[in-house]
């Protein structure tokens, strides 16, 4: 096996986050489902940032932020991602080196702007996503570094980037270099709109042992399953996935493989302001935690004290160093 360099590497759509603080009755004028993610053209992004007034500009993306999350760890993250050859596409990179983060994925030139998602938070920190994916939507299998993914612990792909049809391929092209190599890869399911679109695929993925270890939240599995009941849900991502990891909220998380499940209670938060990434940093501590043989529940506790840091202030990303946190909760790393 190639030495390992990267604890995880994570691919995803490279995208900056707007975040703004709005009213429900703002959700309500604009037909907005609250907690959903919708992805809209140039037009529509650009009349609803002029609709939101003051806003925070924030280097995001699922993968993105649990890249972020596993480097404030200590971790040794990598990310493969598309930005354009523009302003924000620059930024977006010196951010993420500037986070200990490696990328190195080429940007596009002559194309479509970098992404963008304006993220609107509600009182009670609930996030509704408005998403223009811009240069995200051209990632290509020759974006993705067989050195970079061999060399990595676990490969995790967000289930967003299902969409564009070359990105599938540049997922597949990762998970069967980094099982040549004896490597891990995880998928999260991202959206309950995103498994409606693409449920066929992602059972398949699971079934073929494409994809070893399934990251999803209540709602994402039981879209997956066509049910509205949990334990059927589980019951049969159990026979499908070596690992499904299931986050519940407020009620904890669950690691389930074929022979046991493991309940994690969440880890305390003293005030919720915002919900935007906080299972893309849970997934960033469970990860971790896995690529460093950790065991399950503690793998889940770490992705716990993740999350709980994340929803404690605005913004997807962590502001205080993660492996500070973990260290106080008993952890080494």
């Amino acid at each position: 096996m190639t030495d390992t360099r990267f604890d995880v590497l994570c691919i995803g759509n490279a995208i900056f986050d707007v975040l703004a603080t709005v009213e429900e009755d703002f959700l309500v004028a604009e037909g907005l489902t609250k907690g959903s993610m919708r992805l809209v053209d140039a037009e529509e992004a650009v009349r609803l940032y002029d609709r939101i007034g003051a806003a925070v500009r924030i280097p995001g993306g699922c993968a993105g932020n649990t890249a972020s999350g596993v480097a404030s760890l200590g971790g040794r993250a990598a990310f493969v991602g598309k930005v354009a050859a523009d302003e924000p596409g620059d930024a977006y990179g010196h951010d993420m080196r500037g986070a200990g983060i490696h990328f190195a994925t080429p940007p596009l030139k002559d194309g479509a702007p970098t992404a963008r998602s304006i993220i609107l938070i509600t009182p009670d920190g609930e996030r509704t996503m408005n998403t223009y994916l811009g240069a995200c939507q051209e990632l290509r299998p020759s974006d993705v570094d067989p050195a970079t993914v061999e060399a990595s612990a676990i490969t995790y792909l967000e289930g967003y980037l299902w969409d564009p049809p070359a990105a599938k391929e540049a997922f597949r092209r990762a998970s069967d270099v980094a099982h040549a190599a004896g490597r891990r890869v995880a998928i999260t399911l991202s959206d309950s709109f995103c498994v409606d679109r693409w449920r066929p695929e992602f059972l398949s993925l699971l079934r073929t042992g494409t994809v070893d270890t399934l990251f999803a939240n209540e709602h994402e599995l039981k879209a997956l399953y066509e049910t509205s009941d949990l334990d059927t849900a589980i019951a049969a991502v159990r026979e499908d996935a070596g690992l499904a990891i299931v986050t519940l909220g407020a009620a904890g998380s669950m690691a389930v493989t074929r022979e046991e499940t493991h309940h994690v209670r969440a880890h305390p938060v003293d005030k919720v302001v915002d919900l935007t990434g906080a299972g893309d940093l849970f997934a960033s501590g469970f990860l971790t935690g896995l690529a460093r043989g950790l065991e399950l529940p503690d793998c889940a506790r770490l992705g716990g004290i993740a999350a709980a840091e994340c929803i404690g202030h605005v913004g997807p990303r962590p502001q205080a160093k993660l492996v500070d946190l973990a260290r106080q909760d008993g952890f080494e790393i």
